[in-house]
């Protein structure tokens, strides 16, 4: 069992944070620095989305003394293999993976190459030079179309509804297998819709966001059935971050030293409810009222109706939950976006 004592992150360790440029690397990686931790970061730097963007989020990690940036892909062994090498991590934070539900329809190889061949790199580096603490991205995909809520950590997640949803599922397994055999020390997170500043331009509330400027009208994938509208469980990227870090110092043990837990805001949100107040927000931001033009269309494949976590084993673990309001963290996003695109 874990339990945090309001441990401080070790200065004197080096955590080695895969898909630094990418939204919660980076909010993870400036948090570490700003407590003086010495951060190795390392992406791809891949055209997904907006590379642009990515180097934003570079520029401001660049600043810190305490920060090394390495370009590579973790797909490649001998790439992550002369990085443990030369820098002996003592943390590993896996969140370099191919993200996306509905790409991972067009695009399979992508996500075996990256979520499967390069988790295991990791993994297998872990191995040969031994971590305290190897904490990796999971995701609420993996309960697939479950209905019973909120989602539990001990509900079976054996009927994943997207091949992006299976490669999460594999990293799990694929983790307690190698904390069986090595004592290597895994915590799995399964990430619930996560929302923010400096956010991912593929994420639902900041496509529609876009699409606004460009005068074009959003896409709902709900059918414009209202009554049984999409639900979905909306984590501010703070919050994320405050349970990443506050797990960091707290590796588990046991005989099989694995655990996963869910981070999510433990209050799902009417996919519609969420756009109304995207709208409202983004009338603050400008100084004028905002409407989307809505078009509806059926569900897409892999899509689930609804996401909830149930938050409970991570207050046990650590005394934390995610609690932002989406009034709060749409506001704080909608104000940088203006700011950011230069828009009113």
């Amino acid at each position: 069992m874990l339990n945090f004592q309001g441990q401080d992150l070790d200065k004197g360790k080096v955590y080695l944070i895969t898909g630094a440029a990418g939204f919660i690397g980076y909010y993870l990686s400036k948090r570490l620095l700003e407590q003086g931790c010495l951060v190795v970061g390392v992406d791809n730097i891949n055209d997904y989305y907006d590379v642009n963007l990515k180097l934003t989020r570079l520029e401001g990690l660049n600043r810190f003394e305490h920060f090394t940036f390495i370009k590579g892909d973790i797909s490649d062994k001998t790439f992550i293999t002369e990085i443990f090498k030369e820098y002996s991590p003592d943390v590993v934070v896996n969140l370099a993976a191919q993200a996306g539900v509905r790409y991972s329809i067009d695009n399979p190889d992508v996500y075996i190459q990256s979520n499967i061949i390069g988790y295991y790199n990791l993994l297998e580096a872990c191995r040969h030079y031994p971590v305290d603490h190897l904490i990796y991205a999971s995701s609420s995909s993996v309960y697939g179309a479950n209905t019973k809520v909120p989602f539990e950590e001990s509900d079976c997640v054996d009927h994943p509804v997207s091949l992006y949803a299976a490669t999460k599922k594999s990293n799990e397994l694929m983790a307690h297998t190698y904390s069986h055999l090595y004592k290597i020390p895994t915590t799995g997170l399964r990430f619930f819709t996560v929302y923010g500043p400096m956010g991912r331009p593929d994420m639902a509330y900041f496509g529609f966001t876009q699409k606004y400027f460009a005068g074009e009208p959003i896409k709902i994938f709900n059918n414009g059935d209202f009554n049984n509208d999409l639900y979905r469980d909306f984590t501010y990227i703070d919050d994320i971050i405050e349970g990443i870090t506050r797990l960091l110092p707290s590796p588990p043990d046991g005989v099989v030293p694995h655990r996963v837990f869910n981070i999510g805001n433990n209050k799902p949100e009417k996919l519609m409810d969420f756009i109304e107040t995207l709208e409202k927000c983004l009338s603050k931001s400008t100084g004028r009222k905002v409407e989307f033009t809505k078009i509806f269309e059926p569900i897409k494949p892999g899509d689930v109706p609804a996401t909830y976590a149930s938050t409970d084993l991570l207050q046990e673990a650590v005394g934390f939950k995610p609690e932002t309001a989406i009034e709060e963290g749409l506001q704080k996003f909608t104000d940088w976006y203006v700011k950011y695109y230069q828009m009113s």
